[in-house]
C-alpha cells in the first residue's frame, strides 16, 4: 500500500472538517459615528461664534492653503526627518510583521532535521532488562555487543497543521489586522501632530518677527521724536520735562526687544527640532522677512470645511479607536476558542540507519501520521476568566471610541469658535491700528506747529504702539487658530505616508 494514501485521506478529512468549522465569539460590526448636518449645529456658546455654512464650490482647505513656500518646504523636511515620525513608522512596520506572524498560523508548519552521531548505549540500561526477559542465558554477551559504539545516520522532516475548527487562528489574524490598522492610524496621527506643531511654531515665529520689526521701527521713530523734542527744548519752545518723558517712552520700547529676540530664538529652535536638525541649521531659511502672516490668514475666509460626516472617517484618532475596538472584539473569539479542543494533524518521515551504505535503502525509511487532540480539562478557571477579561476590555474599547468621537467634535467646535472670535477681533484691531496711526500723525503735526502739548503727541504715540502690537499678535493668533482647525479636521498631507514610513516598510520587506 502506498504510504502517502493515509496522508492524503487525513488531509482531505481535515479540509472537510475545517470547511464546516465556525469562528466562535462575536463578529465585529463597524461603529457608526454621529455627525451633525452642518458644523454650526453642534456648537457650544454664543451663536455669534458658530461656524457659518461654507461654500461647497470653494477649493478644499489644505495645508497648502497657507500659500507659504517656506512652510511647505519645512513640512516636507519634517515628514522625511522627524524622529517622532521615525518611531511611529517603525511601530507601524512592527505591527505589520506581527500580522505576518499571526497569518503564518493558518499554514502547516514543516521542519527538517538531520544528524550523524557516534553512539554508545549503557550496559546497564533498559535493554538489559528486556534481554534478560527474552533470553536470560546470554544477557552479558548480548549486552556487550549492543553497547559497542556505533554510528547513527538520521534525516527527515515533520509537519503539523492545526485544524481551525473554532476560528482561533482566524480571530487571531483578525485581531492582528486590526492592530495594523491602529498602528497605521497612530502613524497618521503623529504625522498630523508634527505638521500642526511645525505650522504653529512657524506662524508664531513670523508673528514675533513682525513685532520685532514694529519695535525696531518704533525705536527709530522714538529716537527721531527725541531729537525733535530736544531741539525744541534747546530753543526754549518746550521744557526738559518733555525730553525726559520721551526718554522714558523710548526706554520702554527698547525694553521689549530682548524679550522678543528670546521668543524668536525659541521658535526657531522648536522648528529646527521638528525637522531633525541641530540648533542654527535653519537660520537662513527662517530669517525675518516681509510680513505674510496677515496675508495668509486673510486668504482663508472662504475655505471649504467639507462634510461633517467625512471628518469622523478622516481623523486618525477615531480610526485608531475603532481599530482597537475591532481588535478587542476579535480577541474575545480567540479566548472563547481556547475553551474548545484543538486538533492537530501531524506527520513525519525520514531515514535512519547505523550504516552509511544502507542509509538510503528503502528499508531505512520510517514515518508516522495521524491527528492529535488537546482537550482542556481543568485549569482552575483560567480560560473562562480570560474570556471575561476580553469582554471587559472590549467594553472599555467601546467606551474609549465613544469618548474619542465626542472629544473630536468638541475640539472641532473649539477650533472653529476660536478662529471666528479671533477673526472678528483681528478686524477690529486693524481698524484701531489705522485710526491710531491717523491720530498720531495729526497729533505730531499739531505739536510741530505748537498747536498742542507734547503729552497729546506722547499719548497718541503710546496708543499707536499698543495698537500695532495687538494687531501683530492677533494676526499671529489668527494663523495659529487656522492651524488648529486644520488639525481638528485632520487635513490630509501632500503624501499619505511620510518618506520615513516608506523606507521603514521597505527595510522590513528586505
Amino acid at each position: 500500500m502506498n504510504p502517502y494514501i493515509p496522508l492524503l485521506r487525513a488531509v482531505s478529512l481535515a479540509a472537510l472538517v475545517l470547511a464546516a468549522g465556525c469562528a466562535v465569539g462575536p463578529d465585529y460590526k463597524a461603529a457608526a459615528a454621529d455627525a451633525p448636518a452642518d458644523f454650526s449645529v453642534w456648537h457650544g456658546g454664543s451663536a455669534e461664534l458658530a461656524a457659518a455654512p461654507q461654500q461647497t464650490s470653494a477649493a478644499p482647505f489644505s495645508w497648502n492653503s497657507f500659500a507659504d513656500p517656506t512652510l511647505d518646504a519645512l513640512q516636507a523636511r519634517a515628514m522625511a526627518a522627524n524622529n517622532d515620525l521615525k518611531t511611529a513608522a517603525l511601530h507601524f512596520a512592527q505591527s505589520r510583521v506581527q500580522g505576518d506572524v499571526a497569518r503564518s498560523q493558518q499554514w502547516p508548519q514543516v521542519n527538517g532535521s538531520g544528524s550523524v552521531q557516534r553512539v554508545r548505549e549503557s550496559e546497564n540500561g533498559d535493554f538489559r532488562r528486556i534481554i534478560g526477559t527474552i533470553n536470560p542465558g546470554s544477557v552479558d554477551e548480548l549486552v556487550k555487543v549492543l553497547s559497542d559504539p556505533h554510528d547513527m545516520f538520521q534525516a527527515g522532516f515533520d509537519a503539523s497543521w492545526e485544524l481551525d475548527l473554532w476560528g482561533r487562528v482566524r480571530r487571531s489574524i483578525e485581531a492582528a489586522t486590526a492592530d495594523e490598522a491602529a498602528s497605521k492610524a497612530m502613524l497618521a496621527q503623529a504625522q498630523l501632530s508634527v505638521q500642526a506643531e511645525l505650522a504653529r511654531h512657524y506662524f508664531q515665529l513670523r508673528s514675533v518677527q513682525s513685532q520685532l520689526r514694529i519695535a525696531r521701527s518704533d525705536v527709530a521713530a522714538g529716537e527721531e521724536t527725541r531729537r525733535l523734542v530736544s531741539a525744541r527744548a534747546d530753543g526754549g519752545l518746550t521744557t526738559d520735562l518733555d525730553v525726559t518723558r520721551q526718554d522714558a517712552q523710548l526706554a520702554d520700547i527698547r525694553a521689549r526687544l530682548p524679550q522678543l529676540l528670546s521668543q524668536e530664538a525659541l521658535e526657531i529652535n522648536q522648528i529646527t527640532l521638528l525637522v531633525g536638525e541641530r540648533p542654527g541649521a535653519l537660520q537662513a531659511e527662517l530669517a525675518a522677512r516681509p510680513d505674510t502672516v496677515g496675508a495668509a490668514a486673510a486668504a482663508l475666509p472662504d475655505l471649504s470645511l467639507g462634510l461633517p460626516s467625512d471628518v469622523a472617517l478622516r481623523r486618525p484618532d477615531i480610526q485608531r479607536a475603532e481599530a482597537q475596538l475591532h481588535a478587542a472584539t476579535a480577541s474575545i473569539g480567540v479566548a472563547v476558542a481556547d475553551l474548545y479542543p484543538r486538533i492537530t494533524i501531524g506527520a513525519s518521515a525520514g531515514l535512519s540507519s547505523v550504516d552509511a551504505s544502507t542509509f538510503t535503502d528503502w528499508g531505512s525509511r520510517q514515518w508516522s501520521i495521524g491527528p492529535s487532540l488537546q482537550l482542556p480539562v481543568f485549569d482552575g478557571g483560567r480560560r473562562r476568566a480570560t474570556v471575561t477579561l476580553r469582554k471587559l476590555q472590549e467594553q472599555e474599547a467601546a467606551v474609549a471610541w465613544q469618548q474619542t468621537v465626542l472629544k473630536a467634535w468638541h475640539e472641532i467646535d473649539d477650533a472653529l469658535s476660536a478662529y471666528t472670535a479671533e477673526r472678528q477681533r483681528n478686524a477690529q484691531l486693524a481698524l484701531k491700528e489705522r485710526s491710531s496711526r491717523d491720530s498720531y500723525q495729526l497729533a505730531s503735526v499739531r505739536y510741530e506747529h505748537g498747536l498742542t502739548d507734547f503729552l497729546v503727541q506722547l499719548d497718541a504715540q503710546r496708543t499707536l504702539l499698543q495698537a500695532q502690537r495687538e494687531y501683530a499678535e492677533s494676526s499671529g493668533r489668527l494663523a495659529v487658530s487656522l492651524v488648529s482647525i486644520a488639525k481638528a479636521l485632520a487635513l490630509p498631507a501632500a503624501s499619505s505616508e511620510p518618506a520615513v514610513a516608506v523606507s521603514a516598510l521597505e527595510a522590513q520587506r528586505r
